[in-house]
């Protein structure tokens, strides 16, 4: 066995056959405590202690059902937290960090890991979102045309089928009616939704919030790798302060892990505490995983080791789960 070093991700390669696919320790569930945005810092510490208060029972809540039917042990439980500094960096990352601890202590939350949006952009080297929209396969309905442009192109992803555009034809040929879209799995009634994944500032091109909370479920799910190498690398607190700290964001890990006895970060679920104000977003992400390829061995993996501790897990979208404040 070869192993051989590619943007700081170790990537283990057997000598003359396709690279190995690593598998990630997993907790049982990742709790996700909240979204951080500089609208939110600006109301100061008092809102976030607040903050915290209010989704305690929640959290608590989703601690209970983690728990395996018939296990007489206790579920691993990782919580976690999201700092938006892709959309606009503000205060400095270990202040930030302080200031989370501290108003969740006062709920009685442990707060285990502290990622920052932009690593869910790049990480490690790796451009991570396009590597998502890279294996986003969208399923055709029957009866279209190719008149709309592939995701990779437009940077539009849709639950089914929009409205043709209502307007007049060749001559001759009259005008053309309007027709509902169509939702591929509508429930009787049709929820249809289109996804803006990306927009361009600066001919740079800028992740939509639901692109990144796509990939911010992929990762907490264990289920992106690249060459065979998982994406999820927490960082000792620890370690990312010794030696001194820099005020830039880019100085800090994308995921920093600061409880030293916590569980994976990654986890066979998902449950995140949410202000109801991120439901729009949410579903957006849902349509996005939907619609994600997932590598095969990796699926195989999470599987069998479910199967081994007395689980059978749903498909990928079903692992997401949310709870909702107001």
């Amino acid at each position: 066995m070869v192993l051989r070093e590619r943007v700081d991700l170790p990537v283990y390669q057997e000598s003359q056959s396709n690279p190995r696919v690593e598998a990630v320790p997993l907790a049982h569930v990742s709790i996700e405590l909240g979204h951080l945005y500089m609208s939110d810092f600006r109301k100061g510490g008092d809102d976030l202690r607040r903050y915290f208060a209010d989704v305690a029972p929640l959290v608590r809540a989703a601690m209970e059902k983690a728990w395996v039917p018939g296990s007489r042990k206790p579920p691993r439980i990782s919580t976690c937290f999201l700092v938006d500094d892709y959309f606009a960096q503000f205060s400095t990352p270990l202040e930030i960090v302080s200031e989370l601890r501290a108003a969740s202590a006062e709920s009685d939350l442990s707060l285990d890991y502290v990622a920052r949006e932009s690593g869910c952009a790049t990480a490690h080297g790796v451009d991570i979102a396009q590597l998502v929209v890279d294996r986003i396969v969208s399923d055709p309905l029957p009866g279209a045309n190719g008149v709309r442009p592939a995701v990779g192109v437009s940077g539009w992803l849709c639950n089914g089928q929009r409205s043709p555009a209502v307007g007049a034809l060749a001559a001759m040929e009259g005008v053309n009616q309007w027709r509902p879209p169509v939702e591929t799995a509508a429930s009787r009634h049709a929820v249809f939704l289109d996804v803006q994944l990306w927009d361009h500032v600066e001919d740079r091109r800028r992740w939509s919030c639901p692109m990144l909370a796509a990939v911010w479920q992929l990762l907490r799910l264990g289920l992106l790798r690249y060459e065979g190498a998982s994406l999820v690398r927490p960082v000792s607190f620890k370690k990312w302060t010794d030696g001194g700290i820099s005020d830039e964001w880019s100085g800090m890990p994308p995921i920093v892990q600061l409880n030293p006895h916590a569980a994976p970060f990654s986890a066979y679920r998902t449950s995140s505490v949410l202000p109801v104000k991120y439901l729009p977003v949410e579903h957006a992400v849902q349509t996005i995983i939907n619609q994600v390829s997932i590598d095969p061995v990796v699926l195989q993996q999470v599987a069998r080791r479910s199967l081994n501790e007395g689980m059978t897990l749903p498909d990928v979208v079903g692992r997401v789960g949310y709870l909702f404040t107001t």
